[in-house]
């Protein structure tokens, strides 16, 4: 998708906008233009490109046109990785450069994955814990000022507990993970997913 979209959105370094039926307004997050313009602005984050140059040399670019901009209407996330598909970013959920820039390495990270394992199976309740547990613990979604913004006031072992509470949060998410399976994936996966850093040397 090239030029402008049904909505007059330019698609500025080849950032996929969604069309003018999913692009409706919420006043309280960011318009779709700025959204567009943060994604670019992340593009150009030392950890985006990072991942990104990972990527390449693994063999799987991602290029500006994978990630889509919309607003997805949904109160249970703001964005997502897709097998093939690229990465979603909820415009409607984002309100802030720092939440687009955090939200891209997450998904990032998933992308990463998706790539470098063999046989990744996203509907193998391991397999998605695994991914989670490594996409919150890297990404720095737990960081404890990140916490303490979501209400979670423990400074103290915050960061392993916030990892865990947020990977199976999405585990759950999974229609192939009910949520009894999704905790029990977490557990068995947790030591050597947690501690898996790639394509880091170490957590950044």
């Amino acid at each position: 998708m090239s030029g402008m979209d049904g909505s007059g959105v330019p698609e500025t370094a080849g950032v996929e906008v969604a069309s003018s039926s999913d692009a409706r307004g919420d006043n309280r997050h960011m318009p779709s233009k700025d959204c567009v313009a943060g994604i670019n602005s992340a593009l150009q984050h030392s950890t985006v490109r990072f991942l990104r140059e990972q990527m390449e040399k693994a063999g799987c670019p991602v290029l500006p046109r994978m990630i889509r901009a919309m607003n997805c209407m949904s109160t249970n996330h703001n964005g997502s990785y897709g097998s093939g598909l690229g990465i979603t970013v909820c415009c409607d959920h984002m309100r802030s450069q720092d939440e687009i820039n955090q939200l891209l390495i997450h998904e990032l990270i998933h992308a990463y994955d998706d790539c470098v394992v063999k046989n990744m199976d996203w509907k193998n309740c391991a397999h998605h814990a695994c991914s989670e547990i490594r996409a919150n613990h890297l990404s720095g979604d737990c960081h404890y000022k990140r916490e303490l913004l979501r209400g979670f006031m423990k400074i103290r072992g915050h960061e392993q507990e916030c990892v865990k509470r947020r990977a199976l949060m999405s585990v759950k998410n999974n229609p192939y993970c009910s949520g009894t399976a999704a905790k029990d994936a977490v557990e068995s996966v947790w030591d050597i997913c947690y501690n898996d850093t790639r394509p880091f040397d170490r957590v950044p």
